[in-house]
Formats: structure tokens, C-alpha cells, sequence
């Protein structure tokens, strides 16, 4: 998965509901651009630089996987959105949104259309102090000062307070923290891992992961299924046990988010594609025994992707042993897979099609995940 980037975005409104407009900006910000971290308090200040109706400002903090230049793309798709027209006038105009780029984690950058670090941040009280709010120890990579001292430095003398205003995180909405334990499961490439990562870091919850990597019989089991098939199935079960048991074990599930990706019941769809009758029967006497005992999700999801986008993400990851996986044995753990679920009436279940969506590079592709998940 890519590294992602942190930006600190300041954000103004003079015009009609500031209050809304800054909300509805950073709903957009969020839903568009990245996670929004922190969000200051609403500082009302004057108009700065021209006379005109005082002003309500803000700053935010932004998890992105994009480019600070398409984070400026986006703000600027986000002020007409919301009626503002930077048109060629001289001076300051009101306005109904103003979005600013201050800080940006890939460090300094001077385009025809960007400067980071902000140019004048430094002489702009009305984005330090909601900036010192929510990232005082930031250092500016220039002066080598920190947002605190240049908010004690500034030359800007302008009045400003904050209010009893209130955003709202817009992450809120999604109460994913009432599914307790939340297991994403999928085929072989399906994006699992990818997915329970996101969520996990954008709801603070315990990340739980499958340690395929680490077992010995896997990459034999490619080169010669029904040889090590039994070994295989029967290694994985028994770390998929252990780890849910531990894992589970140390954390209050009423309290707290667990995000796994994998259920432990995958261990019998895999077995029942890969061993024979027998081997299968012996099996599955020991799954029952341990899976009576392990907690079950509050929401079992299954990422479906089609055939040909499955081996196209296995390609596209390059694991060795994988690449010789034929499309009939995707074919056949995907109908056990949708099998298990029709079988599962007390499970809370969601099947979600991703065939069509990038939620790594496209944060509406994610959000629309996300609103699937909490339908």
C-alpha cells in the first residue's frame, strides 16, 4: 500500500452560513481527499486586507493518498462547488469558501500555482492560531520555527477569538465501532488486506492480519496442490485459531474496534476445494471443534471481484508462488465462499462488488464502500 501524506489545510468564510459552508467543505475534503484527523475550533477574526463582513477560520489535518498538487486540484473543484469564483480582481474579495494548502508532509514545493509552506502564513494570525490548535510543534522548513512561535512572533496584530462554534468529524456518520469485530473477508487477491488496513487506521481500530507469509507449505502448495494441500489447510488452522484466540482475548470487544482480514471459517472453504473426501472429513472434525469457541464478527464482509480482476491484482502484487494460480481454482473458492454465506443466516452479512472500484486510488470508490458497509 502506498505512504500516505499529512496536510494541514486552512479554511475561511465571510459569506452567508460560514459555519455550514466550512462544514460542507471539509464533508467534501473528506470524502473526496482523504481522513480528517483533527479539525480546530471556529475562530472569528476581521476581514484581512479589505472591509468587509468578519470572517470564521479554521484549519484541519488531512490523511491523503494523493499528491499535494492533487489536494489543490481538489480544494479548487471543492470552492466552486461551494459558489466560490476566483476570478482576476485586484485585492481581497469576501467569499463564500477559502481553502488553503500551509503544510504539506512531502516538505517544500513552489509551482506556478502552489507555494508550501503558505507564503504569508507567518503574518496571518488567523491561520496560526487555529493552526497552533491542532499541530503546535510543527516546524515551518524555513524559518525553523514552530507554529506556537510564530503565533508568538507574528507581526499580525489583528483581533481574533475563538467561538463556541463546532464541526463536526464527518467520519462520524460511519459508527463502524458498533460492529464490535469486523472481519473483511474475499478471494485470493480481492483486496482484503488492503481494505481492513484503511479502516482499521481511519477508526483506530485493532488491526488483525493473516500471516500468510510465514508459512512454509504455501509456496509448495502451488507447485503441487494435491500433495500439500493437507498440511497446508491444516498449518493455516491452526494459526488462524491461535491468533484470533489471542488477539480477541486481549481486547474489551465493548469497547473497541477489531478489523480482521479474515474469518477463521475461510480455512473450510479453502479445505473443501483443495483436500480429498477423506482428508476433508478429518479436517473438518477439528475445524468444529475450534470454532465453536472463537467469537464471531459483529459483520462478516465479502469483497467480490470477478476472475479476471483477481489475477490481474495477483500480477500486479508479484508474489512468486502466486502467479500460477488457475482461473478454475479462483472460480471454485469464490462459489465456496458465496456458498458459506448462504448457509449463515445468523451471520450480518454484506457482499460488496469491487470489480469496478480502486478504493486505494479513489477515495469516493472507498467512501461508497463505506456506505455500503453501513446501510
Amino acid at each position: 500500500m502506498k505512504t500516505p501524506r499529512l496536510l494541514h489545510i486552512s479554511l475561511g468564510s465571510n459569506m452567508g452560513n460560514r459555519l455550514d459552508f466550512i462544514q460542507k467543505a471539509i464533508n467534501e475534503i473528506y470524502k473526496t481527499t482523504g481522513d480528517v484527523l483533527s479539525i480546530s475550533g471556529i475562530y472569528q477574526t476581521p476581514a484581512w486586507g479589505f472591509d468587509s463582513e468578519d470572517f470564521f477560520n479554521a484549519c484541519i489535518t488531512v490523511e491523503t493518498f494523493y499528491s499535494t498538487l492533487e489536494v489543490l486540484d481538489h480544494l479548487m473543484h471543492i470552492e466552486r462547488l461551494l459558489g466560490r469564483n476566483r476570478i482576476d480582481l485586484e485585492g481581497y474579495q469576501a467569499r463564500t469558501i477559502d481553502l488553503d494548502i500551509i503544510f504539506s508532509s512531502e516538505g517544500k514545493i513552489e509551482t506556478d500555482n502552489l507555494i508550501v509552506p503558505h507564503p504569508a502564513m507567518q503574518d496571518r494570525r488567523f491561520v496560526l492560531a487555529p493552526l497552533a490548535e491542532i499541530a503546535a510543534a510543527e516546524e515551518h522548513p524555513i524559518f525553523k520555527q514552530t507554529v506556537s512561535q510564530l503565533l508568538e512572533n507574528t507581526s499580525d496584530t489583528s483581533e481574533i477569538k475563538i467561538t463556541d462554534q463546532k464541526i463536526v468529524n464527518p467520519k462520524a456518520q460511519y459508527a463502524l465501532a458498533k460492529f464490535q469485530y469486523l472481519t473483511i473477508e474475499g478471494n485470493i487477491g480481492a483486496g482484503k488486506t488492503s481494505l481492513a488496513t484503511l479502516i482499521s487506521r481511519e477508526f483506530n481500530g485493532k488491526l488483525i492480519l493473516e500471516r500468510f507469509a510465514d508459512n512454509p507449505f504455501l509456496p509448495k502448495f502451488y507447485e503441487d496442490m494435491e500433495r500439500y494441500a493437507f498440511p497446508l489447510e491444516m498449518s493455516f488452522l491452526a494459526d488462524r485459531y491461535q491468533r484470533l484466540q489471542e488477539d480477541i482475548a486481549q481486547y474489551d470487544l465493548f469497547k473497541d474496534l477489531v478489523v480482521s482480514d479474515y474469518d477463521v471459517f475461510k480455512s473450510l472453504i479453502f479445505a473443501k476445494v483443495t483436500l480429498q473426501e477423506e482428508e476433508f472429513a478429518l479436517y473438518k472434525r477439528v475445524f468444529d471443534v475450534m470454532y465453536k469457541n472463537l467469537a464471531k464478527p459483529g459483520l462478516y464482509i465479502y469483497l467480490y471481484q470477478s476472475t479476471a480482476r483477481l489475477l490481474e491484482n495477483i500480477k500486479k502484487r508479484g508474489r512468486d508462488y502466486e502467479q500460477k494460480i488457475p482461473a478454475e481454482y479462483l472460480n471454485k473458492i469464490n462459489k465456496g465462499y458465496l456458498q458459506f454465506i448462504k448457509s449463515q443466516s445468523e451471520f450480518n452479512i454484506r457482499i460488496i462488488d469491487v470489480s469496478e472500484r480502486d478504493f486505494i486510488s479513489n477515495r469516493t470508490d472507498y467512501i461508497s464502500i463505506l456506505e455500503e458497509i453501513c446501510e
